[in-house]
Formats: structure tokens, C-alpha cells, sequence
């Protein structure tokens, strides 16, 4: 069997900000401070819940903690966002409908 995945590769760049850290703006979304820039993964939606669960008793300071998005509308999806240790702001999220990851208006 091939199998073929993802790679992210992440420098510390000192130069983006305090202790090399990104310096985040936030986008509205959804009455909701989304931070830019920000690497998403995009997960099933049991996968998302069990990671979720983990991170909430793992303690993890969330950016916008796990909920759901866009509730009742076509592009519904769960979201989470953390920073790793270098202050990269991660997205992990599920859609009840895959077919909307990409559905423009």
C-alpha cells in the first residue's frame, strides 16, 4: 500500500516578534476573534471530539475554546484553536458536512 501524507515545516523566526513568536491579528468570524495567520487540520468530527475532550482535561489554554460553528447553517462545523509553543496559532476543526469544506455562496 502507498501512503502519502502531510508535512508543516516550522522555523523560529526571531524576527516576527517578542521571543520569536508570531505576532497574531484576529478576524471576525462568526462573532469570534480568529487569529492570522494559523495552520488547520481538518478533522472527522468523532476524531475531533476525542481530541477536544483531551485537550480540555489536558488543561490546554485555549484561543477559542472548542464549539460549534455556524450552528444549524450549511457550512456547520466544530472548531478549536490553541497556540503551539512557538505562539503558531492551530486550528483543528470537523464539519457535519464534508461535502462544505470548500461550498462558496
Amino acid at each position: 500500500m502507498d501512503l502519502f501524507g502531510h508535512q508543516l515545516v516550522c522555523h523560529l523566526d526571531e524576527s516576527l516578534g517578542d521571543n520569536g513568536q508570531v505576532k497574531l491579528i484576529h478576524n471576525d468570524v462568526d462573532s469570534h476573534g480568529v487569529p492570522v495567520p494559523h495552520f488547520g487540520v481538518v478533522l472527522d468530527m468523532d476524531s475531533w471530539q476525542l481530541l477536544a475532550d483531551k485537550l480540555v482535561a489536558a488543561g490546554i489554554k485555549f484561543i477559542l475554546e472548542p464549539y460549534i460553528r455556524f450552528k444549524g447553517l450549511p457550512g456547520e462545523q466544530a472548531t478549536l484553536f490553541f497556540l503551539d509553543p512557538s505562539g503558531n496559532a492551530l486550528e483543528f476543526k470537523a464539519f457535519k458536512d464534508i461535502s462544505q469544506l470548500f461550498a462558496v455562496d
